[in-house]
């Protein structure tokens, strides 16, 4: 009997743990991705943390898990990205140098402001500003697509908060045209999220291999697509400026102006950056070192975690200490 009792009890309280979830899940949909963000995050070695800098709440992951002395690497994702995005290189080199990966301001955790200005230029003084917060000195700042356009910016109008810049499939010069690069000029999304049609084209365009793109299961892909759908919007307030407004190739042009031992890595399947926005970059950047990448799309950081992070090694060691 009293097993019986035991096992009553027990089914009692799994009852109501599960219908507490069930209505956390019912207020806070988006609950499952942001747990499933926490555990990669753990896995990464990283911790969380928000800091206001000017109007924006900043939302950041970080590892101070290094040596004394060790550079400080900043992190800065793309367009309908987040910090999320990183953890697999920030995993790589967790332990050898201090990390810090926001979400940029706009997107992820981080605060929106309603008619505020999310372009390239607008981005770049924020990014600065949110050095000077955080890591109070200068860093090793790492951007992907949209990021790279941001971090080209910040390296060359405030070299003092840069000390080595590296940018992956980065957006803000004028490739080869593709299909993404006219869907944009013609005032499209080419990333907009709808349905689950959408979703898998947008997971199509941005990996080239199937091994690496995110299985994304029943309900996650409705939250997931329930949220793209109320940032439509803005995704495309935002486009409408980086992708075909008139600070479109203003990271290209500020290229020039970097001085900073530089690094410029593409995916050579990249189907959104064309591998020719390599070439136009590294001619404006002959100081920086060339990686090509084989067998992956835009998501390079995600794709070969391991090549990008012995890259971004490359860049830091280079000439250090010397």
């Amino acid at each position: 009997m009293a097993s019986h009792r035991k096992l009553r009890i027990v089914s009692v309280a799994l009852i109501a743990l599960l219908l507490i979830a069930a209505a956390l899940l019912w207020r806070n949909p988006y609950a499952l991705i942001s747990g499933d963000f926490t555990r990669q995050r753990i896995a990464a070695g990283l911790s969380k943390a928000h800091v206001q800098v000017g109007d924006h709440r900043w939302v950041y992951a970080y590892s101070d898990d290094a040596p004394e002395g060790a550079p400080v690497v900043v992190m800065l994702h793309g367009f309908t990205g987040s910090k999320e995005n990183w953890y697999p290189v920030a995993r790589r080199l967790q332990g050898r140098y201090r990390l810090i990966i926001p979400d940029l301001p706009g997107w992820g955790e981080s605060g929106r402001i309603e008619g505020a200005d999310y372009g390239f230029y607008a981005q770049s003084d924020r990014v600065a500003d949110f050095i000077d917060a955080v890591a109070g000195e200068g860093v090793v700042l790492l951007g992907h697509s949209m990021g790279g356009g941001i971090a080209a910016l910040t390296a060359a109008r405030h070299p003092k908060q840069v000390t080595r810049v590296g940018l992956l499939d980065a957006a803000g010069v004028r490739f080869n045209d593709n299909r993404f690069g006219e869907d944009v000029l013609a005032g499209r999304n080419p990333f907009a999220v709808s349905d689950e049609a959408s979703l898998q084209r947008y997971l199509d365009t941005v990996f080239e291999d199937d091994a690496t793109k995110p299985v994304i299961p029943w309900p996650v892909d409705g939250i997931y697509i329930e949220r793209r759908r109320r940032d439509a919007a803005f995704e495309q307030r935002v486009l409408d400026r980086i992708g075909r407004g008139e600070e479109r190739f203003l990271p290209g042009e500020a290229a020039a102006d970097i001085r900073q031992p530089a690094m410029l890595l593409w995916c050579r399947q990249d189907a959104v950056i064309d591998l020719s926005a390599l070439a136009i970059y590294g001619e404006r950047m002959p100081q920086a070192q060339r990686v090509l990448l084989d067998g992956c799309g835009h998501m390079s950081l995600v794709e070969q975690p391991d090549a990008v992070a012995q890259a971004v090694i490359m860049l830091i060691e280079r000439g250090r200490g010397r």
